[in-house]
């Protein structure tokens, strides 16, 4: 029987228990599509990722309990701190890695680790049948992004009391619904909520990709290339933005909450 090394880590958090959990399982070859798909599944986070040297490089991969998705930001950032705090990679050594949207890349500073992430800017369109009911709220702005709606309403407050009806959000076609508004004060520029009941996750707590479409829709409308985000989940974390041109730098922390092996059985 071989043994992978895997770690479950709070993402966009810097105490235990708070942000968002992923599990990342370092591989020194890959395994099949269905294995990961079972650890996935097992380990029921919203994203378990899956790392194999490739080179200099690596190659990662993130599954949800149900599918492989083609980005995720909370699951990088967490992939990057085991690779640098457990495994030992030097600070001073940008890691890069290959995945299905293309080369990402991570930078530590310290406890803060910087991702490079494509921005993926929502597109105005009018809201699909049923969202607005769904969420029980009437959007001021609805675009899409190719993965996600993006859902502007008018105030925090109503942002922060969303109970959406999740059996209706799964009627639409999306991967996942994000709902955000402007902060009525600081130390915040906007506040979100990202609710993906398709690929089962009925909310994320901390979303890194969405703040690829989050960051340039506010950066747009306050004037700012740097900007704060929370994610205002049950758990909640924090995640700065920076804007520069078609990539988004997504910065955040991250700490190690529990360390073990999964036991890969012989084929029978």
């Amino acid at each position: 029987m071989n043994r992978v090394r895997c770690f479950q880590v709070d993402a966009f958090a810097t105490q235990p228990f708070t942000g968002n959990p992923a599990a990342v399982c370092y591989l020194d070859d890959p395994q099949s599509d269905s294995w990961y798909q079972s650890v996935a599944n097992e380990m029921n986070l919203s994203e378990t990722a899956f790392v194999t040297p490739e080179g200099s490089d690596f190659r990662l991969r993130w599954f949800t309990p149900e599918v492989e998705v083609d980005l995720c930001g909370h699951a990088t950032l967490a992939t990057s701190h085991v690779l640098w705090r457990e495994l030992h990679r030097a600070d001073d050594q940008p890691l890069r890695f290959h995945t299905r949207s293309g080369l990402l890349t991570a930078r530590c500073h310290g406890a803060v680790i910087d991702l490079d992430f494509p921005a993926t800017a929502a597109d105005e369109q009018a809201a699909p049948a049923g969202l607005a009911e769904a969420l029980g709220v009437e959007p001021e702005y609805c675009g899409f992004n190719g993965f996600d709606w993006l859902v502007v309403v008018p105030r925090e407050s109503q942002v922060r009391a969303l109970d959406p009806d999740v059996k209706r959000l799964n009627e639409i076609d999306a991967r996942g619904i994000i709902v955000t508004a402007a902060t009525d004060e600081g130390p915040y520029d906007f506040v979100s909520r990202f609710f993906g009941p398709r690929v089962g996750i009925p909310e994320d707590p901390v979303t890194g990709s969405a703040h690829c479409t989050l960051a340039p829709y506010w950066s747009q409308r306050l004037g700012k290339q740097a900007l704060v985000g929370y994610q205002a989940s049950r758990r909640g974390g924090e995640v700065h933005v920076k804007v520069l041109d078609d990539r988004i730098q997504l910065g955040g922390q991250a700490i190690t909450v529990m360390r073990g092996e999964w036991v890969i059985f012989p084929q029978t």
